[in-house]
């Protein structure tokens, strides 16, 4: 019984070694084969007569051309040579995605702030007194008189220094303007009520010609100077505040009243009825900005320079 047992499992192990040599011989086969269909089974695959690769057409013509190349076919020239493809900046005008994001004008002429830490100081300062003092003014000012009797001692205001105006227009070589000032200051006075009213635009269709003794001296090209920010009064620089005091000899209140108190008190009071009847413009300006000193500096300059510019 156990020699049975013992043959039989001689021939079970033969077995096994026989199927293991059968099935190595197999998997050696299909390698083989593998080896020699996947080359030609790639190279048909690359050149396909229809399909989903029909559009690649492999003939001599190029279906993808060379973007950068020349239209006779060369290679694309060197952008860093002395002839680049846009030989003009003008080539450029008309094309809304170049206009967007570069400009061909000069630049504007830099701000000379060799002052900022002082200049910074003062815009402090400035800040403070308008949310502590002319703010509060402001708003009890407004709330006593109503808007349109604010607009028209805003009118007055204005009449009233109508000879800055007529003068500077008159430096300046602008006499059309000059004209203009000089009727609606007629008109204002007499039909107008001493300047309450303005009927010189309602009814005559004259709008006002602004000009200042600072913008003039800007017409006779002399320099910006330095940037200054004044106590009170704001962004200005050497030539606007010379100006400034231009434009305080030529308004006509100090010669009427002789007194320093009337006209500080006179000063004030067109101040504060001026700010009652513009929009916010500091306030909006300090709550979008991240720097209110540079913006405020660079749109007082924005300003100057576009009324001054030819």
């Amino acid at each position: 019984m156990n020699d049975v047992s013992q043959n039989f499992s001689d021939r079970e192990g033969q077995i096994e070694k026989v199927l293991n040599r059968v099935m190595r011989t197999a998997l050696l086969i299909i390698s083989l084969v593998l080896i020699m269909v996947l080359p030609s089974a790639t190279v048909r695959a690359e050149t396909p007569v229809g399909g989903l690769g029909i559009e690649i057409d492999p003939s001599t013509e190029n279906p993808y051309p060379d973007l950068l190349g020349s239209d006779e076919g060369g290679t694309a020239p060197d952008l860093l040579d002395d002839e680049p493809y846009i030989r003009s900046p003008k080539e450029l005008l008309g094309d809304p995605i170049f206009e967007d994001d570069f400009s061909f004008e000069d630049p504007s002429p830099k701000i000379n702030d060799p002052l900022e830490p002082l200049n910074r100081a003062i815009f402090v300062f400035n800040d403070k007194v308008y949310f502590w003092v002319f703010k509060p003014t402001k708003n009890a000012y407004s709330y006593i008189l109503p808007d349109d009797i604010r607009r028209s001692i805003g009118n007055a205001f204005a009449n009233i220094a109508a000879p800055i105006r007529f003068l500077n227009n008159v430096l300046q070589g602008e006499f059309k303007d000059a004209g203009v000032v000089l009727s609606r200051f007629a008109i204002n006075t007499t039909l107008g009520v001493f300047g309450f009213g303005d009927p010189a635009y309602v009814d005559f269709g004259l709008e006002p010609r602004l000009a200042d003794f600072g913008q003039t001296l800007g017409k006779w090209t002399i320099g910006e100077g330095i940037y200054l920010c004044l106590p009170f009064l704001g962004p200005s620089n050497v030539r606007d505040s010379v100006g400034f005091l231009g434009d305080v000899y030529m308004h006509p209140v100090p010669y009427a009243s002789q007194s320093f108190t009337f006209d500080m008190a006179y000063l004030a009071t067109s101040r504060v009825n001026l700010l009652s009847i513009s929009p916010d413009v500091y306030e909006e300006l300090k709550r979008i900005s991240l720097d209110p000193y540079v913006a405020a500096r660079q749109g007082y300059y924005d300003y100057r320079r576009s009324i001054i510019a030819p």
